[in-house]
Formats: C-alpha cells, structure tokens, sequence
C-alpha cells in the first residue's frame, strides 16, 4: 500500500513534467529604456564625503564641541554641546576656513592640537582637542 502511494506520486510528478513546455520561449521587450540616452550622457554621481575623524574640543568660554572632519578635506559638521543637528561648514578649496551660511566659521584641520571656532552671533575663539 505505501508503495503504491510512492508510485503514484512519481506518476503524477512525471505527467506534471510532461505537461511543461520543452523550448521555453524567450521575448525581449519591445519597448527599450526611455531614458536610456539620457542615462548614458548623464554626469557620474558624486558621493558625499565620509567622516574621516571625530573630535571634541574644549573651547575658550568653556563649551564642548563636537567636529566630524570629513573626507573631502573642504568640509565639516559642528554640533555645539548637546545639539543634534550639525552646522556643516564648507571652503571652496582645500586650506581655505570653513564657512556656513549662518556665520560660524571654522580654521583648522583633524590632526590640529587646536582650532579656531567662530560660532554665530559670537566672536572668535581656540578650542582645543
């Protein structure tokens, strides 16, 4: 009885097998890509820049600052004590201070003792590391 169940299953796999098309058709898409040329001819993507080192100064009024120096060697996130949300400074070249919009400016590089923190609304001072 357990034996003719077993052939019976494999009777019914083997017609489902037949039953399947041997030459599978394969057809390509009639409509192609509609931005595929603009594609092409677009500007490769620029990623932003990784953090390359994370330190925390001690400024001359006595605040903490937290600086993420990053990748481009243009560029960094400053969060004053416990803000969340960065102010990212920016130089149009390599060397040149860190500017934002809202006035904080930043001189200096990740490997310095010491920078120079100009925070919005405030004058400048050194912040060690």
């Amino acid at each position: 009885m357990h034996m003719i169940r077993h052939l019976t299953l494999i009777a019914l796999g083997s017609l489902a097998l037949a039953a399947c098309d041997s030459n599978p058709s394969i057809t390509a898409d009639s409509s192609p890509d509609p931005m595929a040329n603009q594609l092409a001819s677009a500007a490769p993507v620029e990623l932003p820049p990784a953090i390359a080192a994370s330190k925390t100064y001690r400024c001359g009024d006595n605040s903490v600052v937290s600086i993420d120096w990053l990748s481009d060697n243009k560029s960094a996130n400053v969060r004053v004590g416990d803000a969340t949300t960065p102010v990212q400074v920016k130089a149009a070249a390599e060397g040149e201070a860190l500017t934002a919009a809202d006035g904080t400016s930043l001189t200096g590089n990740a490997t310095a003792a010491s920078v120079s923190l100009t925070l919005a609304g405030k004058g400048a001072q050194t912040c060690k590391a």
